[in-house]
């Protein structure tokens, strides 16, 4: 750059000093003069060199301190309309934007970290040579082991080499040394620096089957606690009254007739106990699904014409065909179907049924006119009835069998009038 300035100004303090030396000046003014201009060529050049020199010197400073990640520094100077102004103030403003960057970043990096360490799940990653990378506070626990030792050691050594397999099971049984029991296996891949990592996650089901366990036993012995108690106080009471009866001398003229009548009501409830029984049998040995071709409008259409007491209409759909047991869909649909008939009477209204194809499944729903739906939260509660005679293991007879077929059942208000509707999928293969 000082060579260019000298050169750019040698022409002309050449030809400065050819007319200088030429002209008749007083004795010594020629050297004088002489120093004057080659003092102002080399000085000119230094200071064109200053000017240019000095903002590229800024810019390097300044980019060298975004390749160290400083970005406190800043570049200053320049006046309105300068080139180089415009550069400074849009390396600023580039500095000023990654700097919010990596704030976000070491910000979301510190929520990453806190969220991966208070997580009740194992979570590890691995590089494409099956070493641990990474792992948090419960997968630590999992393994007994602090991550200053686990880190660099390889899946077979930790003893999670069928965890990381192209295909792992979903769920496996394995004690661990920190745990022991069943495990949810998920795994999936990310990228570090361009390098290909595994993510292999492994949460404790054990815990949640045993609360779900718990929970269940306890709806269980609150249903069968009610239901006992409903039979069983009344046959106390009378036991206690025929009892009391017998007891007298002389009896009442009428006590033959009392002792009938308590003994046909004991009879009664003795029966309905019976019942509850053979209904809750019913319910948990429901037998495996045999599966056959079902016609699902041969089905629907068999099942409409059991039931005599409001005409069912059928809303034709299409020609397909299910994969299923026919006689535990018949009693599924069956039940359906009553329930619906049962609630249109209370109302004078109407049923229909219909099908249709949604993606590979059958949606088939049953639609009534009755006062809908007054608790949706314990209908698939077993032995839950809002009927008189009711044994409350309809719907739950249902919606196992629609579940051990790989379909679902659901059953809500009708959003536009009065009325319930369930609608079942069933997968056609």
């Amino acid at each position: 750059m000082l060579l260019l300035a000298w050169g750019a100004g040698l022409p002309g303090g050449v030809l400065a000093l050819v007319l200088l030396w030429r002209a008749h000046l007083a004795p010594g003014a020629h050297w004088t003069l002489t120093v004057v201009v080659l003092g102002g060529w080399l000085g000119c050049g230094l200071v064109l060199r200053a000017r240019i020199m000095r903002p590229l010197q800024t810019l390097s400073n300044l980019l060298a301190g975004l390749r160290e990640e400083d970005y406190s520094v800043r570049a200053r100077g320049g006046r309105e309309g300068d080139v180089l102004a415009e550069v400074h103030r849009e390396l600023n403003g580039l500095v000023e934007t990654l700097r919010a960057q990596r704030l976000g970043a070491l910000e979301a990096t510190a929520l990453l970290r806190k969220v991966m360490a208070e997580i009740d799940v194992a979570v590890f990653a691995f590089d494409g040579a099956h070493l641990l990378r990474l792992v948090n506070r419960a997968g630590e626990r999992l393994l007994a082991q602090p991550a200053e030792r686990l880190l660099g050691r390889a899946a077979e050594e930790l003893g999670l080499a069928e965890c990381v397999r192209p295909s792992p099971p979903a769920t496996i049984e394995k004690e661990f040394p920190g745990g022991k029991g069943r495990w949810g296996v998920h795994q999936g891949v990310f990228r570090q620096e361009g390098v290909v990592h595994h993510l292999l996650v492994l949460s404790d089901l054990s815990r949640a089957l045993r609360e779900e366990e718990l929970h269940a036993w306890q709806r269980l012995v609150r249903v069968l606690g009610h239901e006992l108690n409903n039979s069983l106080a009344p046959i106390r009471s009378l036991a206690a009254t025929m009892s009391g009866v017998l007891s007298k001398d002389p009896k009442p003229s009428d006590w033959q007739e009392d002792m009938g009548r308590a003994l046909n009501i004991i009879s009664s409830r003795a029966e309905g106990l019976s019942r509850f029984m053979e209904a809750y049998t019913r319910v948990a040995a429901l037998p495996a699904p045999r599966r056959g071709p079902v016609p699902v409008s041969q089905w629907v259409g068999r099942i409409v014409g059991l039931e005599t007491r409001v005409g069912i209409a059928v809303a034709p759909g299409p020609a397909l065909t299910l994969a299923a047991d026919g006689d535990q869909l018949d009693q599924l649909l069956i039940n359906l179907a009553r329930n619906a008939v049962e609630a249109a009477q209370e109302t004078g209204g109407g049923v229909r049924v219909g099908w249709r194809k949604a993606g590979n499944d059958v949606e088939l729903w049953v639609e009534d006119d009755g006062p809908g739906l007054a608790n949706t939260a314990n209908l698939f509660v077993p032995f839950f009835t809002t009927k008189p005679k009711g044994t409350g293991i309809g719907l739950v007879l249902c919606r196992q069998i629609a579940e051990r077929h790989g379909g679902s059942l659901t059953l809500a208000n009708r959003p536009d009038q009065r009325g319930c509707v369930a609608r079942v999928r069933l997968p056609l293969t």
